[in-house]
């Protein structure tokens, strides 16, 4: 029988809420965005069957407050707290899938502290400032963070959407009792957080590439989202590292709309490492 516990871990100016389950390898899962460890809820339970899986509320978000008050937030903050949260564990090194702006977080995390990660699947990581448009997609990130600033959440969320290519259609529908239902009701008291204050360092970061050419890293891109600005950021990161990108199962968000497809599809590239 699989154990399960939550927890809360004390980091430099936050308290981070967790979660473990299950048995065997560490792997420990980044959410992105205004996203929380209930993102992973539908993929959880299936890779706890073959790992000890991790998951967390990133500081600001959910049920992981802050000290004092909320301040601009950067990907190498966001490492650091994986890292520590990653030290309490305290198994060695740890296979890590970080998501969407989770991804940034892994990438900083293993160039960071390499020691840690025993492989890194970087799902969709939106790497704009490696596009050839980059300074466009700077202006665009300013412009929308003006937007939140003048006119709310609503607008500023719908400009991302659209200029991300996911705003397609309406969702599908979700169980309201369901895991997945109380983390998207918990996503829409993050939004003033993500849009106020890690919106802009997330657009700015830019990770060690030279650094991360020597590093065991899977750049992981979603079958159904080509065009999209998350896949071209990911090609564009992959081909830099000098990687063909791996194509998972779904979109932006597969391991939600394909679970168990993408739950295979990750175990098999972990055990490539």
């Amino acid at each position: 029988m699989n154990k399960s516990r939550t927890d809360t871990l004390r980091v430099p100016g936050a308290t981070l809420h967790y979660e473990v389950s299950g048995a065997g390898p560490v792997l420990l899962l980044i959410p992105g965005g205004p996203a929380d460890s209930g993102a992973f809820a539908p993929i959880r339970s299936v890779l706890s069957d073959r790992y000890t899986v991790v998951t967390y509320d990133p500081r600001g978000l959910s049920r992981s407050p802050l000290e004092g008050e909320p301040r601009d937030t950067t990907v190498q903050t966001f490492a650091d707290d994986a890292h520590e949260l990653l030290a309490v564990i305290d198994t060695g090194p740890a296979y890590v899938l970080g998501s969407s702006g989770g991804a940034l977080v892994g990438l900083e995390l293993v160039t960071r502290y390499p020691e840690q990660v025993q492989a890194l699947v970087a799902h969709e990581p939106p790497l704009t400032r490696l596009l050839p448009d980059a300074d466009e997609h700077a202006r665009f990130g300013r412009e929308v963070y003006d937007t939140y600033r003048t006119e709310g959440v609503g607008p500023a969320m719908g400009k991302f959407l659209a200029s991300a290519g996911l705003d397609q259609g309406p969702p599908p529908p979700v169980d309201p009792t369901s895991e997945t239902a109380e983390m998207m009701a918990r996503m829409q008291g993050n939004l003033d957080f993500f849009l106020g204050h890690m919106w802009l360092p997330l657009g700015d970061y830019a990770p060690d590439i030279s650094r991360l050419r020597s590093l065991p890293i899977t750049v992981a891109v979603g079958e159904a989202s080509e065009g999209q600005l998350a896949y071209r950021a990911a090609v564009a990161l992959a081909e830099q590292l000098g990687k063909e990108p791996t194509i998972f199962p779904g979109d932006h968000g597969g391991f939600g709309s394909q679970p168990v497809a993408f739950t295979n599809c990750l175990h098999g590239t972990l055990s490539t490492y």
